[in-house]
């Protein structure tokens, strides 16, 4: 019998395996699907040949969070690629603002509001561990490096707030900055979209936005291969359908939404954390249209087809009504999509001379309608001709999200809205967000603090408790011998 079972094996249940088998205990994960990853993965959705991210598919943290800084994707196998320009955010009449890889580069490239922006991220991408522990962190500690924390806090306030403006002067940079913030699928104008916004774009001028060659997919199988190097078993195809499955006592890292602890845990949780989690909402969704192109997207703006993402929605302002729209439970005219081109830096994701192409677009709540015609209008509005190089589709809506991972509630990619309340209290108002009232079961997905994104800290610091709670291990696993041998 494992010390420790996992239930679901996203990014985060399988960073909180690798830290209890690291820590030198039995584990094991058992995984619903047939295979591996949750949002990381990867398949043949269109055509044979053609390589496509199920969900995530560019990792602005796969080299910064603590979690993977400490496992060291590259040590693994996984080639991480990093294009040169990290992403872009195209405008009417073949403009778009471009934020490369190299800060000098982009300031140059915006203009008047280069010095602008170079004053907003200078600081963040100097001391940019120091902002990633902090937006990584389990935000219930004092941060290390008080003054990038708190110039950091600063900048959110001001991007989160009406004076969002106030630095600029074009429209090129504040567009370029709204399409990261809405990466949290809600209006982007609030204190959760700006920090994302901020420790993201700061991330694009460090390592940038990389994508793993052969998929995402490479990056969840690393990281099964180091659970099943120390010891640990990965079961795919078995659906828990209750707690009780396993023995009492056992330890139980879950890596679901609060609604499949319900589901599990049934009349065994207080009804006052049950109420709790009951009214935990869940936000916007996404519908998923994948490409296959018989060629690379022609882009009207310069530069944009060296971008490995793009940010397809117009101007700060268009992207304010579309979200407010869609948080308003109805589909925008103009929605915002979100493209990746992996090709820009892997050629492996599809036959020579052909290109996957990644879109999703920001929906209603649980809508089963398939805007796969909106995608490509909206591509079209920035790339004339886009229509012509269409080999296959493949859409998944926003009611369909759940049926590869019930953790998307509704569709929603983020489980769970990303208001002020739920980034500070996910899933339920308590002082460890990871403990539930069941002695020794953890939650361990993207529903606790940090949130949502391909960074493992859920799961790292759920286990971190775990560990420390219930086996006595106070210290940090990275200083462990890595395999039973004692080998380091």
């Amino acid at each position: 019998m494992a010390d420790v079972v996992v239930v679901g094996s996203g990014p985060n249940g399988l960073a909180a395996a690798v830290e209890v088998a690291r820590a030198g205990l039995t584990v094991r994960v058992v995984e619903a699907e047939p295979t591996v990853g949750g949002g990381c993965r990867t398949a043949e959705s269109t055509l044979p040949g053609f390589h496509h991210d199920v969900c995530a598919g560019a990792h602005p943290m796969a080299l910064a969070s603590p979690f993977f800084r400490s496992f060291d994707l590259a040590a693994h196998g996984v080639d991480l690629l990093a294009p040169e320009l990290s992403y872009a955010h195209p405008l009417d009449g073949g403009r778009a603002g471009r934020a490369w890889r190299d800060l000098d580069r982009t300031v140059a490239d915006l203009g008047p509001d280069g010095p602008a922006w170079r004053a907003l991220f200078a600081p963040l991408v100097e001391n940019w561990s120091a902002v990633v522990d902090l937006a990584m962190s389990d935000l219930r500690r004092i941060p290390d490096d008080l003054v990038t924390s708190v110039r950091f806090g600063l900048r959110v306030l001001e991007q989160g707030s009406p004076l969002w403006n106030r630095r600029f002067r074009d429209d090129a940079a504040p567009a370029l900055l709204t399409g990261v913030a809405t990466h949290a699928i809600v209006p982007p104008r609030a204190i959760p979209p700006a920090g994302a916004a901020l420790l993201l774009a700061t991330l694009a001028h460090v390592g940038g936005w990389v994508v793993p060659r052969g998929g995402s997919q490479a990056i969840v199988d690393a990281l099964v291969a180091e659970i099943e190097r120390l010891g640990g078993s990965v079961e795919t195809g078995h659906r828990v359908d209750t707690l009780d499955e396993f023995p009492r006592g056992t330890s139980i890292l879950l890596d679901l939404a609060p609604a499949g602890l319900l589901r599990l845990a049934g009349e065994r949780l207080p009804r006052r954390y049950a109420d709790r989690l009951r009214r935990f909402r869940y936000g916007s969704a996404a519908c998923k249209v994948d490409f296959a192109l018989s060629g690379p997207v022609p882009w009207a703006a310069r530069d944009c087809d060296r971008a490995g993402t793009l940010h397809l929605v117009g101007t700060r302002a268009e992207a304010m009504v579309a979200e407010h729209t869609v948080a308003a439970g109805r589909h925008a005219d103009r929605p915002y999509v979100l493209a990746i081109q992996p090709g820009v830096v892997d050629p492996t994701r599809a036959p020579a001379g052909t290109h996957t192409f990644y879109t999703y677009a920001h929906v209603p709540h649980g809508s089963p309608r398939d805007v796969s015609e909106t995608v490509i209008a909206q591509v079209e509005r920035f790339a004339p001709g886009f229509r012509d190089l269409i080999l296959a589709t493949h859409v998944r809506t926003g009611a369909e999200m759940p049926d590869h991972n019930a953790n998307y509630v509704g569709g929603d990619i983020s489980s769970g809205t990303m208001s002020l309340r739920q980034f500070l209290f996910r899933p339920a108002p308590r002082w460890n967000p990871y403990a539930t009232p069941l002695p020794g079961v953890y939650l361990c997905s993207s529903s606790t603090p940090p949130g949502p994104g391909v960074h493992g800290m859920c799961g790292q610091h759920a286990a971190r408790h775990l560990l420390r709670k219930h086996f006595g291990r106070d210290y940090d696993p990275a200083d462990l011998p890595r395999s039973r041998s004692g080998s380091r």
